[in-house]
């Protein structure tokens, strides 16, 4: 009879596992959906990145995992050079394509920050693997994205790391800021 009840007590365990399970992938989908994307680039827009930062240093803080953020701007480019707002566009959006290829579907996080800058959040990545992909990908927008007047297409990258151990600010806001911030100034 003791073993009725246990295999009951187990199968009442297994289904509640299953039951958080799907809730888990329902909240996940939901999550898909409902991020605003940017029109042009189909990246998540800032105000959706700066919420994904505050949860990526919350699991910093609670895993102890760190993680870098990697800034990408074309600014100097569209300031030295006078180009057409479509051909700016077509520039951004190749852009894109270039550094999609070196971000990990489901792990790294991509937004449009402004105009002419991008982010890329690599959660479990330390800074000399952000710096690797950073030239990687600098690299091939050099050599891969050209303007229809053929100036080669200059970039600049900024890579912070954010760990527990750096303890940047107290508050996860602030910790953010001063994240995004470091890997802007590193562009510049």
């Amino acid at each position: 009879m003791w073993y009725f009840t246990w295999i009951l007590g187990l199968l009442l365990a297994c289904s509640l596992g299953i039951m958080n399970v799907l809730r888990l992938e329902a909240q996940e989908t939901w999550d898909k959906e409902h991020v605003f994307l940017d029109p042009l680039t189909q990246l998540m827009t800032k105000e959706t990145m700066v919420g994904r930062l505050k949860e990526k240093v919350e699991n910093s803080k609670r895993n102890g995992f760190p993680f870098s953020v990697l800034f990408i701007s074309l600014k100097d480019f569209k300031f030295n050079n006078s180009i057409a707002a479509f051909e700016m566009d077509a520039i951004l959006r190749n852009v894109v394509d270039c550094f999609k290829e070196d971000i990990r579907v489901g792990v790294d996080l991509a937004a449009r920050m402004e105009e002419n800058g991008f982010i890329i959040a690599m959660p479990g990545s330390h800074l000399k693997k952000a710096e690797e992909i950073a030239l990687r990908v600098k690299n091939a927008i050099s050599e891969r994205v050209k303007t229809p007047k053929g100036l080669t297409v200059e970039v600049t990258t900024g890579v912070a790391e954010y760990s527990t151990q750096s303890e940047i600010l107290a508050t996860t806001a602030d910790e953010v800021d001063k994240l995004i911030s470091i890997a802007t100034e590193k562009a510049c």
